[in-house]
């Protein structure tokens, strides 16, 4: 019988959980398609230039600390 009582309090969880995340994804505001792709292109812009010049840091860095220690 405890073992029932405590499957039911599990599976009444679940479902809460369940049915209070599908609420909040209902009061979400989704971007348009087009926001969408506007927001991606924006982002992949951004990682290529933050790569070039995470890049170009580690090349300088590394050319002034092998002048510096004379290597």
């Amino acid at each position: 019988m405890a073992d029932k009582k405590k499957t039911g309090k599990k599976q009444n969880a679940i479902q809460r959980y369940v049915r209070e995340t599908s609420g909040e994804l209902r009061k979400v505001s989704w971007p348009t398609r087009q926001e969408a792709m506007h927001l991606t292109i924006i982002v992949i812009i951004t990682m290529i230039f933050m790569g070039i010049f995470l890049s170009s840091v580690s090349g300088l860095s590394s050319r002034l600390l092998n002048l510096l220690l004379g290597i």
